[in-house]
């Protein structure tokens, strides 16, 4: 669920990029941001299972056979309940999308805008993003508000 969130932000801040730097095929730009954050969420995620898998070898020996039926507290097996185990665990759910993230920062720093490294320019424009879609909704708001109009004419009989 992060990872979708972070990669539509992704997407439209490539897309609204590139409008800006007037590349062509925006939408190709758009949609290749989208694979490469795809790709490397599957790939981060995957290591993330081998190396949680790693830490947890130990939990269990090699005559630990578990009954099917067997549905008893599991809690204390992995030894992530601690403190650091918690934070390890938070450390695993964001890692993919933050370096989905920055992998579609380092393509879209490198091809569409063509700016030298920096980390001003690494992520240039997604506050303007924000801010321009909070300027667009207040002047929506702002224009779908309907005044109070006058309810009736001048003979004071029939509404306009």
């Amino acid at each position: 669920m992060i990872g979708a969130i972070v990669m539509i932000l992704a997407v439209v801040w490539i897309y609204q990029s590139a409008l800006k730097a007037e590349v062509p095929n925006t939408i190709r730009w758009a949609m290749l941001a989208a694979g490469v954050f795809l790709v490397s969420q599957f790939l981060l995620v995957n290591v993330n299972v081998y190396l949680l898998e790693a830490i947890r070898g130990g939990a269990g020996d090699a005559n630990y056979e578990r009954d099917l039926a067997s549905i008893s507290d599991r809690k204390n097996e992995g030894g992530f309940q601690n403190f650091g185990g918690s934070l390890l665990s938070v450390f695993f759910e964001l890692m993919p999308p933050a370096l989905g993230f920055l992998m579609v920062a380092f393509m879209r720093l490198q091809f569409i805008v063509k700016e030298p490294f920096a980390l001003s320019a690494l992520f240039g424009g997604f506050t303007d993003m924000f801010k321009k879609a909070g300027k667009d909704a207040f002047e929506t708001v702002k224009n779908t508000v309907v005044k109070p109009a006058d309810t009736q004419s001048s003979d004071g009989d029939k509404p306009k």
